[in-house]
């Protein structure tokens, strides 16, 4: 115990001098007779007693915490609910505060992918509803089937979905083979990328539609390009056009509880100055879906599986970004 005497003496020095609060037990001028007889008694070789008295001081500095002030809670309550009905009335109905709106954040409603380890993957056991996911990956690596399982899981509570068909290459066949109700899904195949985010901001407003498919961004043709010749030089406005159109669309989904998926490609993006053959990918449409996508899958293409009677696709499928939950996950 003589090695905590030090500190035990410099934490009294200190409480000499500090201001006796209204709680504490030894008042000032009881400090400093406590702090000479601690010397005295080192001086003369009694160290067991003045480690004794030292302890003791230090248990009898612990001052009191204040009481609850009944009053003074009930002040703040009626002040937080006064500044609440004041924002109401100024901004209308829609600067409502309230805590719940929070909370319910972390019950919002989900929507399985269709695969059991990818829901738990992703930490809520499917993807978010009132929220925009997007799916990237290389051609044929299984986006378009994975968007396909979604709307399946949908249907199966009773929901509606919609299928916008950009590409131009959904297989009913294909869809039907995987689980999906035809008959019960909504496919559209808009002329030009303005009219296509038109509608997938209506239907998000309606607030009837579970899920919303596009397929894809890469795919998307503003109208100023379809009235130019081929060959003719034209200032690419897509990323601008996207950034406009899901800035209005991330407004539709505070009060709707639809999931809109994006399928997205990537290109190939040759980065100076970082060696000969530095590759590196990057998606279509800019940066604001990926700023705006509460989930962000990548789909990647492993190799081939020979078996003896199939041939199956190895796949890896990276969570790059979950706001949901903050981690991220490779299976």
């Amino acid at each position: 115990m003589v090695p905590v005497v030090p500190r035990l003496l410099q934490s009294l020095r200190f409480n000499s001098f500090r201001t006796p609060h209204p709680f504490s037990l030894i008042s000032s001028s009881g400090r400093q007779w406590r702090w000479f007889l601690v010397c005295t008694l080192w001086a003369v070789g009694c160290k067991h007693i003045v480690v004794s008295l030292l302890l003791s001081v230090e248990l009898s500095e612990f001052q009191g915490d204040e009481l609850r002030d009944d009053a003074k809670a009930t002040e703040r309550d009626t002040a937080l609910r006064m500044a609440l009905l004041r924002l109401a009335g100024d901004f209308g109905r829609e600067s409502r505060l309230s805590l719940q709106r929070f909370f319910g954040v972390r019950r919002a409603p989900v929507i399985s992918t269709g695969s059991l380890k990818l829901d738990l993957a992703l930490g809520i056991g499917g993807l978010p509803k009132g929220r925009m996911v997007e799916i990237f990956g290389q051609e044929a690596s299984g986006k378009t089937t994975l968007a396909l399982h979604i709307i399946k899981e949908a249907q199966k509570l009773g929901g509606y979905c919609a299928y916008l068909d950009v590409e131009n290459a959904l297989d009913p066949m294909l869809a039907e083979a995987i689980g999906v109700k035809t008959e019960n899904l909504l496919i559209s195949q808009p002329d030009s990328a303005e009219n296509l985010l038109s509608v997938v901001n209506t239907l998000t407003q309606s607030g009837s539609v579970d899920v919303i498919v596009v397929d894809s961004v890469a795919a998307l043709i503003p109208q100023c390009e379809l009235d130019v010749m081929i060959g003719e030089s034209k200032v690419d406005i897509r990323s601008k056009m996207m950034t406009q159109a899901l800035r209005k669309i991330h407004r539709s989904l505070y009060h709707s509880a639809t999931l809109i998926v994006f399928v997205n490609q990537v290109r190939a993006n040759v980065k100076s100055g970082q060696g000969f053959g530095h590759t590196d990918v990057v998606t279509c449409g800019g940066n604001a879906l990926r700023f705006y996508s509460a989930v962000r899958l990548r789909l990647m293409r492993k190799g081939l599986l020979k078996t003896e009677d199939k041939v199956r696709l190895v796949e890896l499928l990276f969570v790059i970004k979950n706001k949901i939950m903050k981690k991220k996950v490779v299976f």
